[in-house]
Protein backbone atom coordinates (compact mmCIF):
# COMPACT_ATOMS: atom_id res chain seq x y z
CA UNK A 1 0.00 0.00 0.00
CA UNK A 2 1.59 3.29 -1.12
CA UNK A 3 1.97 5.49 1.87
CA UNK A 4 0.56 8.60 0.75
CA UNK A 5 -2.72 7.00 -1.00
CA UNK A 6 -3.31 5.28 2.21
CA UNK A 7 -3.00 9.21 4.04
CA UNK A 8 -5.17 10.39 1.32
CA UNK A 9 -7.86 8.48 2.16
CA UNK A 10 -7.67 8.01 5.73
CA UNK A 11 -7.85 11.86 5.85
CA UNK A 12 -11.41 11.94 4.25
CA UNK A 13 -12.71 10.83 8.19
CA UNK A 14 -13.50 13.46 10.33
CA UNK A 15 -12.23 12.93 14.01
CA UNK A 16 -12.55 15.18 16.95
CA UNK A 17 -9.51 16.67 18.41
CA UNK A 18 -8.24 15.67 22.12
CA UNK A 19 -5.15 16.44 24.00
CA UNK A 20 -4.14 13.75 25.98
CA UNK A 21 -2.31 14.95 29.01
CA UNK A 22 -0.53 12.77 31.84
CA UNK A 23 1.57 13.35 34.95
CA UNK A 24 4.82 11.51 36.26
CA UNK A 25 6.14 12.78 39.00
CA UNK A 26 6.28 16.49 38.87
CA UNK A 27 6.35 16.76 35.17
CA UNK A 28 3.09 17.23 32.91
CA UNK A 29 3.21 15.58 29.15
CA UNK A 30 0.57 16.47 26.93
CA UNK A 31 -0.10 15.26 23.25
CA UNK A 32 -2.74 16.32 20.46
CA UNK A 33 -4.44 12.92 19.34
CA UNK A 34 -7.60 12.49 17.15
CA UNK A 35 -7.23 8.38 17.37
CA UNK A 36 -9.38 8.16 20.11
CA UNK A 37 -12.66 6.25 20.70
CA UNK A 38 -14.82 5.07 23.19
CA UNK A 39 -14.50 0.94 23.77
CA UNK A 40 -17.28 0.10 26.24
CA UNK A 41 -20.01 1.25 28.58
CA UNK A 42 -19.71 -1.39 31.32
CA UNK A 43 -17.18 -1.21 32.53
CA UNK A 44 -16.31 2.52 30.50
CA UNK A 45 -13.49 2.25 29.06
CA UNK A 46 -11.71 4.29 25.86
CA UNK A 47 -9.04 3.62 23.44
CA UNK A 48 -6.37 6.21 22.71
CA UNK A 49 -3.66 5.36 19.81
CA UNK A 50 0.29 7.06 20.77
CA UNK A 51 3.20 7.22 18.46
CA UNK A 52 5.60 5.29 20.66
CA UNK A 53 8.41 7.69 20.18
CA UNK A 54 6.55 10.16 22.09
CA UNK A 55 7.40 11.59 25.46
CA UNK A 56 4.25 11.48 26.27
CA UNK A 57 3.33 7.70 25.43
CA UNK A 58 6.22 6.70 28.19
CA UNK A 59 4.93 8.90 30.99
CA UNK A 60 1.72 6.83 30.57
CA UNK A 61 3.31 3.81 30.49
CA UNK A 62 5.21 5.21 33.79
CA UNK A 63 2.00 6.83 35.61
CA UNK A 64 -0.69 3.90 34.45
CA UNK A 65 -3.08 6.98 34.03
CA UNK A 66 -3.91 9.52 31.27
CA UNK A 67 -6.36 12.49 31.00
CA UNK A 68 -8.60 12.58 27.26
CA UNK A 69 -9.04 16.80 27.12
CA UNK A 70 -11.83 17.12 24.25
CA UNK A 71 -11.02 20.37 22.64
CA UNK A 72 -14.43 22.89 21.75
CA UNK A 73 -14.61 24.30 18.14
CA UNK A 74 -12.19 27.11 18.13
CA UNK A 75 -9.48 25.65 19.90
CA UNK A 76 -7.21 24.79 17.17
CA UNK A 77 -4.57 27.07 18.27
CA UNK A 78 -4.30 24.37 21.94
CA UNK A 79 -4.44 21.71 19.62
CA UNK A 80 -1.41 22.61 17.44
CA UNK A 81 0.27 23.67 20.32
CA UNK A 82 0.17 20.16 21.70
CA UNK A 83 1.32 18.65 18.76
CA UNK A 84 4.34 20.42 18.98
CA UNK A 85 7.85 19.28 20.13
CA UNK A 86 7.96 22.55 22.41
CA UNK A 87 9.59 21.64 25.91
CA UNK A 88 6.52 23.21 27.87
CA UNK A 89 3.23 22.34 25.94
CA UNK A 90 1.18 23.85 29.05
CA UNK A 91 2.50 27.23 28.42
CA UNK A 92 -0.59 30.00 29.03
CA UNK A 93 -2.75 27.08 29.26
CA UNK A 94 -4.98 27.05 32.18
CA UNK A 95 -4.29 23.89 34.10
CA UNK A 96 -6.45 22.42 36.97
CA UNK A 97 -5.54 18.72 38.87
CA UNK A 98 -8.42 16.09 37.84
CA UNK A 99 -9.19 13.45 40.86
CA UNK A 100 -6.18 11.78 40.00
CA UNK A 101 -4.31 14.50 39.92
CA UNK A 102 -3.83 14.34 35.79
CA UNK A 103 -3.40 17.73 34.50
CA UNK A 104 -6.88 18.88 33.03
CA UNK A 105 -7.22 21.87 30.20
CA UNK A 106 -9.50 23.65 32.12
CA UNK A 107 -11.34 25.30 28.61
CA UNK A 108 -11.59 21.83 27.37
CA UNK A 109 -15.25 20.71 26.24
CA UNK A 110 -15.26 17.81 28.11
CA UNK A 111 -12.35 15.47 30.26
CA UNK A 112 -11.62 11.85 31.32
CA UNK A 113 -9.77 10.52 32.99
CA UNK A 114 -8.60 6.91 32.59
CA UNK A 115 -6.38 3.89 34.38
CA UNK A 116 -4.38 2.15 31.79
CA UNK A 117 -6.11 -1.80 31.39
CA UNK A 118 -4.05 -2.56 28.82
CA UNK A 119 -1.28 -1.71 26.65
CA UNK A 120 -1.44 -2.97 22.81
CA UNK A 121 1.65 -2.43 20.63
CA UNK A 122 1.02 -2.22 16.55
CA UNK A 123 3.26 -0.82 14.23
CA UNK A 124 4.41 2.42 15.09
CA UNK A 125 2.10 3.23 17.98
CA UNK A 126 0.90 1.73 21.16
CA UNK A 127 -2.93 1.68 21.72
CA UNK A 128 -3.57 2.05 25.54
CA UNK A 129 -7.16 0.58 26.57
CA UNK A 130 -7.97 3.00 29.65
CA UNK A 131 -10.81 2.64 32.23
CA UNK A 132 -12.38 5.38 32.66
CA UNK A 133 -12.33 6.84 35.84
CA UNK A 134 -14.15 10.28 36.08
CA UNK A 135 -16.36 12.04 33.29
CA UNK A 136 -17.09 15.87 32.72
CA UNK A 137 -18.87 17.46 29.61
CA UNK A 138 -19.57 21.08 29.33
CA UNK A 139 -21.83 22.56 26.94
CA UNK A 140 -20.67 22.88 23.30
CA UNK A 141 -19.24 22.16 19.86
CA UNK A 142 -16.15 20.09 19.48
CA UNK A 143 -13.54 20.38 16.99
CA UNK A 144 -13.07 18.51 14.44
CA UNK A 145 -10.23 17.25 12.02
CA UNK A 146 -10.24 16.69 8.37
CA UNK A 147 -8.22 16.21 5.53
CA UNK A 148 -5.27 18.27 7.34
CA UNK A 149 -7.40 20.95 8.83
CA UNK A 150 -9.35 21.72 11.67
CA UNK A 151 -12.86 22.62 11.77
CA UNK A 152 -16.46 22.78 12.94
CA UNK A 153 -19.20 20.64 13.55
CA UNK A 154 -22.58 21.11 11.00
CA UNK A 155 -25.25 19.30 12.02
CA UNK A 156 -26.88 17.64 9.34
Amino acid sequence: MDEGIFREVVGHFTTGVAVVTTRHGDDRFGVTASAVTSLSLDPPMLLVCLNRRLPTCDAIEASGTFAVNILAEGQGDLALQFATRHPDKFRGVRVADGDLRLPMLTDALAHLECRVHNRVDAATHAVFLGEVQTARALGGTPLTYFRGAFGSLASA
